[in-house]
């Protein structure tokens, strides 16, 4: 089966699907919904787009267009670690310190911010659509004093040298991506990658009605079932209004989460399933 994916190539998005499905054919897109709406009309059987950033927090985009555009189910979820490199063409690579430009994302430019104070002072920061379209424009001009900021997969796809590996402020850098298909069968747990099992809901609460967030955050408590995220958005219904997304950290089974589900809505609230499926982390 074909895997679509927020593009261009040799992106974060791109080692995702790698390491989700090694062995499958990939198809970049230009934006987020286009990967959603190929998913919708068939063009393929499933989409890997970006959730959330540890450093820049959610993809806002994912997750209203999930919501109010594109019901599609969610079916897996990968976490994959951020890890910046300095690359210049090979030809270059052994003057890298004379760089005079650097081109990257403009996310990833903030996120090597002190590596490009202390060790490129002075070298000229240029924000670029994507770092691979960065490391690129790098290969594409091999006698510039140029240098890309990319992953390791955009190094490869571009024969560019790694000069300076790692070069990102903080460790603990991570991306969530998901997985969503039409089909809504959940990706197999087997895998060295697996983690654990989600379910997400969306939940509306019913207006002026004191103390409801407290009673649907009570459903799950009692039933000790654990929340490891719980977000609002605004509902585009009216100011003031906002849906809350929360993450189960649990697979649906047939009592615990049916439950509380039952409680909510008897609550007033209005709730739907996002998807319940597996996580895995590289």
């Amino acid at each position: 089966m074909r895997i679509g994916y927020l593009g261009p190539k040799a992106t974060f998005t791109e080692a995702a699907v790698a390491a989700l499905f090694p062995s499958e054919p990939r198809e970049p897109y230009d934006t987020i919904p286009d990967c959603i709406d190929a998913v919708a009309v068939g063009e393929i059987a499933a989409a890997v787009v970006p959730l959330e950033n540890a450093l820049e927090g959610s993809v806002n985009l994912t997750l209203d267009y999930l919501i109010h555009e594109q019901p599609l189910p969610i079916i897996g979820e990968i976490v994959v670690p951020i890890e910046q490199h300095l690359m210049v063409h090979p030809y270059y690579a052994p003057h890298w310190r004379e760089i005079k430009e650097v081109y990257s994302h403009s996310h990833a430019i903030a996120q090597c911010r002190k590596f490009l104070h202390t060790v490129l002072k002075g070298a000229k920061q240029v924000p670029m659509t994507s770092t691979s379209a960065a490391a690129k424009f790098v290969s594409e001009h091999p006698h510039l004093p140029v240098a890309a900021i990319a992953n390791r997969l955009a190094a490869r796809e571009y024969g560019l040298t790694i000069v300076q590996e790692n070069i990102h402020d903080y460790d603990y850098n991570h991306t969530r991506f998901i997985v969503v298909s039409r089909s809504g069968q959940p990706l197999s747990p087997d895998s060295p990658l697996y983690a654990g099992d989600k379910t997400t809901v969306v939940v509306m609460l019913p207006q002026d009605q004191p103390g409801a967030l407290h009673q649907v955050l009570s459903a799950f408590a009692w039933r000790r079932l654990n929340l490891t995220k719980i977000e609002s958005r605004p509902a585009k219904t009216g100011l003031g209004n906002y849906f809350f997304i929360i993450d189960i950290d649990a697979p649906m089974d047939d009592v615990l989460i049916p439950g509380a589900i039952a409680e909510i809505e008897a609550l007033g609230c209005t709730v739907q399933l996002l998807g319940s499926y597996p996580y895995y982390f590289v």
